[in-house]
């Protein structure tokens, strides 16, 4: 993530040429009511009162901002309060409306997450589904907009990217000595050899895996390249363009001299993004992401796939039925999600149990160990072995959650941990009816999220424009103002005793973490040797390992292919520190009660002590005309710390990952070692390069290295928040408590603007006083209303 961005709605946004920039267009009346389709009627009524809200809002800023600018037009210097409010409202005039909610399906090849989205977009063969053919393993990402027309656009590494693996791939390729016969059959069994010869053949033709780095430079590849390097097809209809973008994201493995233009060219391909028209199943704001379930040798398409899995807020961990009890692929899957909810913005994993319709009737029955009730039926037997699964992968999903997240984490009290669906029988409904095959249960799922989002986004965004309206119309009122304002002193003193306080609270937080990172580290030390041993250790000894291996040392310890488990040992020698520091990482950075060590809630509190001292001062000074000023500090104050928790949750990956981080930069010099070993006995050589350098690292204080990088990487942020509170709310203060230094002007007339906004703020408690409303006489219509017809027995 980019570490140089500020947090958004902060207070006081530096003056730029952009100041009489004119603010972007409005949405249409006809493309806002398209975004609404995927809801039921009572939803859509909701959504569309907020997005009236919010256009309103926007209209009212827009008309306030056009104001400002006509009236400081022509002047030779703009007053500092001037600019301050001019900037404010530019920034929430631009606001984006809604950050989209990425839910990331997570799951091996064949799993069922291409069949799982084609069932929630409603359309059957969409996204072409794992059979003999190999999908890729790039990510695709599937929205829906406003658009006419469906919509792919197909994303290639650049041209330095696609250089950089070409030359890993040459690298593994290379034999700089004769094998004997027993070393030649493990290297052409070798998994990391067989994908480098396959992805070389495809771009270049057959012989190409014999070529060196600069003759395959030279050489020019079998699919046309766009120089922009990104591909797009559109289409009217969803078959059009699911035929297009088939040889894209699908290829085989054999009869290479017939493939398509267009699968010659997938191994450049990075990510692929499709959109839907006007979805009446996908709301816009939506993304669904096909994330497979190993990463990727490029070492782009690898960062894309960790970041991809950190910005989705949802991960359904998508599991076949058939291997749901366990295997280590499952468990890495599992391992990866929590791990995404300690250094990303997750806050919900469910485990998406698929292709349930599959069962053996006479084996289950054989085997049946629940109920006293015959099974008359398939489907009653499938019914009752999905509810099993159910209570049974609840209980060890919770389970594994608790041991690596606090007590109190928001996933942890999730009614629906696990999902039981069937795609083709929600095509078929030969067995099950729709609402039994779960995919309407995922699909009112995605709708909540999004619902609830809009109204939080929107009464914040009316909140905060409303606290600008007010201090915009007292700007015209200063010479009435009395002289108590300048109780303000009293404020700013009271400001830096609370922020003294805060940092203090910082340290107590971050102080938690202490121990249980000394102990991961002792833990780490005393295990490392055991742990590096099974990663380096193949069932099948040597054979087909060697290239892997060599793979694994050329890009600093990690290895991920579509055909291997992902190999990481600079993560696997610091997961011991991981499992001691894991609930107490998540207990920091978490929401609730202003308790132990969650630092959010403590700058929640901080933020309300602010609140509450400018409402005290207001009473005790008698405030009459300040009664605008008051409000706007208020208003200003949850702006600036609001964004303060975005600033926090985008700084924690950096410091989640900085223990694998330290421990890769120092393993570094021993892996490009590794790396250059070739010939005989090649496998053992590099095992024995990997096993003396990190003990020889260890020895030097490897692992107390990355505590202390750890450490540091707290330090600075609580030094981050620190400044940025300082700063924000100093220039805040100094501009409200400002009287006739020329930090002022008289303004254009926005009175009218005023009340307008007003209303607007009256009108978000009738807004959702009309949606409990609703969704009362929705429950009430649906108890009332016949049950569905079930499928026959079978």
């Amino acid at each position: 993530m980019e570490e140089t961005e500020d947090f958004v709605g902060q207070g006081p946004h530096p003056v730029d040429d952009d100041l009489f920039k004119e603010p972007m267009k409005k949405r249409r009346r006809s493309d806002r009511d398209q975004r609404f389709r995927a809801f039921p009627s009572v939803e859509q009524s909701a959504l569309k009162e907020y997005e009236k809200l919010e256009s309103r809002t926007r209209r009212v800023l827009s008309n306030t901002y056009q104001k400002l600018i006509h009236s400081v037009f022509l002047d030779d210097s703009i007053p500092n309060g001037v600019k301050y409010l001019i900037n404010r409202l530019l920034a929430l005039i631009e606001k984006p409306s809604l950050d989209p909610i990425y839910i990331g399906l997570f799951g091996s090849t064949g799993a069922g997450k291409s069949s799982l989205i084609n069932a929630i977009i409603q359309q059957a063969m969409f996204l072409p589904v794992s059979g003999e053919s190999i999908c890729t393993s790039c990510i695709v990402q599937v929205s829906s907009g406003c658009c006419e027309q469906y919509e792919a656009k197909i994303h290639l590494l650049s041209d330095q990217e696609w250089k950089e693996e070409l030359k890993n791939l040459t690298k593994l390729l290379h034999r700089t000595e004769e094998l004997d016969r027993e070393e030649a059959d493990a290297w052409d069994r070798d998994d990391a050899v067989e994908e480098a010869i396959w992805k070389l053949q495809i771009l270049y033709g057959n012989g190409a895996e014999r070529k060196n780095y600069e003759e395959l430079l030279r050489a020019k590849p079998k699919g046309k390249i766009p120089t922009s390097r990104i591909i797009t097809l559109k289409a009217e209809e969803a078959e059009e363009l699911s035929v297009k973008l088939d040889p894209y994201i699908r290829t085989h493995r054999r009869d290479l001299d017939g493939e398509s233009a267009e699968t010659q060219i997938w191994p450049l391909i990075k990510h692929v993004e499709v959109t839907l028209p006007k979805s009446e199943m996908i709301p816009e704001g939506v993304v669904l992401v096909d994330i497979p379930g190993t990463g990727d040798f490029n070492s782009k398409r690898d960062e894309m796939w960790k970041k991809t899995i950190d910005k989705c807020s949802v991960i359904w961990l998508i599991s076949d039925i058939e291997r749901v009890s366990g295997g280590r692929a499952h468990e890495d899957l599992l391992n990866e999600s929590i791990k995404a909810c300690q250094r990303g913005f997750c806050r919900d994993v469910a485990l998406v149990v698929t292709k349930t319709d599959k069962l053996h009737l006479l084996e289950y029955l054989r085997e049946r160990k629940v109920g006293n009730q015959a099974i008359q039926s398939q489907r009653e037997a499938v019914l009752e072995r999905n509810e099993v699964i159910k209570l049974q992968r609840n209980g060890i999903l919770k389970e594994k959650l608790k041991r690596r997240l606090p007590a109190d984490s928001k996933v942890l009290e999730a009614s629906d941990l696990v999902y039981t669906v069937s795609a083709q029988e929600y095509w078929q409904q030969a067995l099950l009816t729709e609402e039994e095959t779960e995919i309407p249960k995922l699909r009112g799922y995605i709708r909540k999220r999004l619902l609830d989002k809009k109204r939080r986004m929107v009464t914040k965004y009316v909140t905060e424009a409303f606290g600008l309206l007010l201090l915009t119309d007292s700007f015209n009122c200063m010479e009435n103002l009395p002289n108590e304002f300048l109780h303000m002193s009293g404020l700013r003193r009271f400001v830096e005793e609370k922020i003294q306080l805060l940092e203090k609270v910082i340290d107590q937080c971050f102080a938690h973490i202490k121990e249980p990172l000394q102990e991961g580290v002792r833990n780490a030390k005393a295990s490392y040797r055991r742990i590096l041993g099974t990663c380096l250790v193949r069932s099948r000894g040597n054979q087909g390992f060697h290239q892997t291996l060599k793979a694994v040392c050329l890009k600093n310890g990690i290895y991920a292919s579509r055909t291997l488990a992902r190999i990481d040992l600079n993560e696997a020698i610091t997961q011991p520190i991981y499992d001691q520091i894991d609930p107490v990482f998540g207990g920091i950075f978490r929401a609730g009660k202003p308790t132990g060590s969650a630092l959010l809630p403590h700058v929640e509190a901080f933020k309300h002590s602010l609140q509450e001292k400018m409402m005290e001062i207001g009473i005790r000074s008698g405030w009459k005309y300040d009664s605008y000023k008051k409000s706007f500090l208020i208003q200003e104050i949850s702006a600036i710390l609001g964004g303060l928790e975005d600033y926090i949750l985008r700084k924690k990956r950096r410091i989640y990952e900085s223990l694998t981080t330290s421990v890769q930069s120092d393993l570094k010099p021993c892996y490009e070692e590794a790396a250059q070993i070739a010939g005989k006995k090649a496998c053992e050589r590099m095992k024995d390069v990997i096993r003396r350098g990190v003990d020889r690292q260890v020895a030097e204080g490897m692992f107390e290295r990355a505590e202390e990088r750890m450490q540091h990487q707290f330090q600075q942020l609580k030094n981050g928040i620190t400044e940025k509170v300082k700063g924000s709310i100093a220039t805040m203060l100094t501009l409200a408590s400002s009287q006739g230094d020329g930090l002022y002007k008289e303004l254009a007339d926005v009175k009218s603007e005023y009340k307008e906004m007003e209303k607007l703020h009256r009108g978000l408690r009738e807004v959702a006083e009309n949606a409990v409303l609703r969704r009362g006489m929705q429950d009430f219509l649906l108890k009332m209303s016949p049950s569905k017809v079930v499928p026959p027995k079978s």
